[in-house]
């Protein structure tokens, strides 16, 4: 075999490599948005929301839960709709990186237990085209991550119908 030959061969091989590297990242990509997708079929509610006071339509992910993104004060938030909690509750960390003002001390009875956190007035909420304003929340040190969970204080403003793997949120009086 000449040099010329041993030369094309080295190409071939590096071209194959680099197909196979690029199939394996297109695959890495397609499953990580895949699995995102499952996480959060909501994601892109706040980018796909219609006009304001409009219902929305959130469906359930693959663990049942009705995950959504939606907007704190202006900010992207992640959040858990969670009809059992009273308040908006954000983790410390969240809290922090958004600029709320810590109030009074509190006691939280939670899934995990009883915690302490504070008490803390949220200017603005928006999920979808619904807004909120002044909204009662808490800074729950013991939850983890960046995911808020959006309780009664803000939902309570909102008519809530859930059926099946779909929750619809409307402004109050909409039928």
């Amino acid at each position: 075999m000449n040099d010329e030959d041993k030369a094309l061969r080295r190409a071939g091989l590096g071209m194959m490599l680099l197909f196979w590297l690029i199939v394996m990242g297109l695959g890495v990509w397609w499953f990580q948005g895949f699995i995102d997708d499952r996480r959060n079929p909501n994601a892109d509610l706040a980018r796909l929301a219609g006009s304001e006071g409009e219902p929305i339509t959130l469906e359930r992910n693959a663990s049942g839960h009705f995950v959504a993104t939606g907007y704190i004060d202006g900010e992207p938030v992640e959040f858990l709709l969670d009809t059992g909690a009273s308040l908006v509750s954000i983790p410390a960390a969240l809290a922090d990186r958004l600029g709320l003002q810590r109030g009074a001390t509190a006691d939280f009875n939670t899934a995990n237990g009883r915690v302490r956190g504070h008490l803390t007035m949220i200017d603005e909420i928006e999920l979808g085209g619904l807004k909120a304003k002044d909204v009662r929340g808490s800074i729950n040190p013991g939850l983890g991550g960046s995911t808020a969970l959006l309780g009664m204080s803000f939902l309570r403003r909102f008519d809530i119908e859930i059926r099946g793997a779909k929750m619809v949120l409307r402004p109050t009086g909409q039928g």
